[in-house]
């Protein structure tokens, strides 16, 4: 059965349109409360808790996605604004039937989306999603009265969170003395990153941290970490850690005002636990810098490719039997501490190598090399096949042989765009603008 609603992060889209609507949420949500009431029926009453993000919209879709959970047996907790693996925790910490996330993550407030985590803090398993797809084109009805769902608020939800954020801080560790910008992009996290880190021992300075509903990652943010290093500037800090909408997505800066992606953070991850013990594998994506995958190769630590996105990374982790894995973009996975992605935990995590080795990150990364990275989109028939044309593919090993080990080329068709991505990263960026220039020189239309 195909999906019709479902991506790869639950549904999404403008609201107001056709899934992102009060309709829609409280049929989604009375489909959900059937298939989780029949999954689950040894549960006395299943449960489930629903969190969301800071936009305006949040209100209206809880309140239907309630109404459906509720019709169909379900009891609900609602625990207000609090990140997505917030939802993912409390829902396993609280042995709970599963959880709701209501948010768009780092799009603008005009988007939402909603998505679900199984009872054990990570993605519901295809088959229950595709039941709840084919649960949607049922009627909206309504269990007896003394069957219907109750409706909790859970006001310590973000406590219980701080609490656990801090867990995954060495206790023998704190960040005393250390000045800390912390910017929540006016999103879930507004209200208990700052908590988080003050916490600890952290100066912390908060930007972003002022949610009116419609300002979410609005010039603020992981997509903005620019806003960030001139606050880290300003006010003299010694890190700058900007979170997203839903704060699984983290980027770092320095006392300088240097920006650290997702791969440089995850290196850091990694080469602190290799001066503690073993790391048996990491995870990145066709986007990972291939100097990331050459210090792996160093190191000795066995590195695997994902599909672009968290769910594909998190896959081949498990698949593995992996703990760490990320992508360039701030998506880090600690599945030591956590079952899905937290832009909290991966900064607590990078902020144990600095206090524990008395290094600046700049210091900590110094032997990771960064490949400059040249990337340029050509037209292309949306849905055709790049890899039986002859031309690029000649090409493609032409410029694979001229780096012979020096860098990667990477050719991956738009998702959404009638084009094509070349990329070609190289130790340095005139080798890399060589090999895109090949690339582009080939008639795609022969």
């Amino acid at each position: 059965m195909g999906r019709k609603y479902f991506g790869t992060d639950g549904v999404r889209g403008e609201v107001g349109g056709p899934v992102i609507n009060a309709e829609f949420a409280l049929r989604l949500g009375y489909a959900a409360g059937r298939v989780l009431s029949k999954n689950y029926k040894d549960s006395a009453r299943p449960m489930v808790l629903i969190g969301k993000d800071t936009r305006i919209s949040g209100y209206m879709l809880e309140s239907a996605l309630e109404a459906g959970l509720a019709a169909a047996g379900i009891d609900v907790y609602l625990a207000g604004p609090i990140p997505t693996p917030a939802v993912a925790y409390l829902t396993r910490a609280l042995r709970l039937t599963a959880g709701v996330v209501i948010s768009a993550s780092h799009n603008a407030y005009q988007d939402n989306g909603i998505k679900f985590f199984s009872g054990n803090g990570t993605k519901l398993p295809d088959n229950v999603e595709l039941e709840i797809e084919a649960a949607l084109d049922e009627p909206v009805g309504c269990v007896d009265s003394e069957h219907i769902g109750r409706a909790r608020r859970m006001p310590d939800s973000a406590g219980r969170y701080i609490e656990f954020c801090k867990s995954t801080f060495p206790n023998d560790l704190d960040l005393k003395g250390m000045k800390i910008v912390v910017d929540g992009a006016h999103g879930a996290a507004y209200h208990i990153a700052p908590h988080v880190f003050r916490e600890l021992g952290a100066e912390v300075v908060a930007i972003g941290c002022n949610p009116d509903g419609f300002n979410i990652n609005r010039d603020v943010g992981a997509l903005h970490p620019e806003s960030l290093a001139e606050k880290v500037r300003e006010v003299g800090a010694h890190y700058g850690i900007a979170l997203d909408g839903d704060a699984d997505r983290i980027q770092m800066v320095d006392a300088d005002g240097r920006i650290y992606n997702g791969d440089e953070l995850l290196y850091a991850m990694i080469r602190e636990r290799m001066m503690h013990g073993r790391v048996a594998g990491v995870v990145g994506t066709l986007m990972t810098n291939y100097g990331f995958e050459k210090i792996m190769q160093i190191m000795g630590v066995p590195f695997e490719r994902a599909n672009v996105g968290d769910r594909y990374v998190l896959e081949a982790m498990q698949r593995n039997g992996w703990l760490y894995g990320g992508e360039s973009s701030g998506h880090l996975l600690c599945l030591d501490h956590h079952s899905t992605g937290d832009g909290i935990i991966a900064g607590l995590q990078v902020l144990t190598a600095l206090v524990r080795s008395g290094k600046t990150l700049a210091q900590f990364i110094s032997d990771l090399k960064m490949y400059p990275q040249i990337m340029v989109n050509v037209p292309w028939k949306k849905g055709a096949d790049w890899k039986a044309h002859a031309g690029l593919q000649a090409a493609k090993e032409e410029v694979e042989r001229e780096l012979d080990g020096r860098g990667r080329v990477l050719i991956r068709a738009s998702g959404t765009e009638p084009k094509l991505r070349l990329m070609v990263e190289a130790e340095s960026e005139a080798l890399a603008r060589q090999g895109v220039e090949r690339l582009q020189a080939v008639d795609l239309a022969a």
